[in-house]
């Protein structure tokens, strides 16, 4: 279970709207995993959870399209 970053401040970077933070979420994991594949198998921490800490520090923002 994820306990940080909460799911409010998550649903406050898109405004809300659920299904574009699973999203954003979604699409930024699967590029962590791609990536740093190695990496992750080093670290405690999954991509999933990388991808929220991102989302909930601001450096990944959904786009316009959403």
């Amino acid at each position: 279970m994820m306990i940080e970053p909460s799911i409010d401040k998550l649903l406050s970077k898109t405004k809300g709207n659920k299904y574009v933070l699973c999203n954003v979420v979604t699409k930024r994991a699967k590029e962590i995993e791609s990536v740093r594949r190695l990496e992750l198998a080093d670290q405690d921490k999954k991509a999933i959870s990388l991808a929220c800490e991102e989302v909930a520090d601001g450096k990944v923002k959904p786009s316009k399209e959403f």
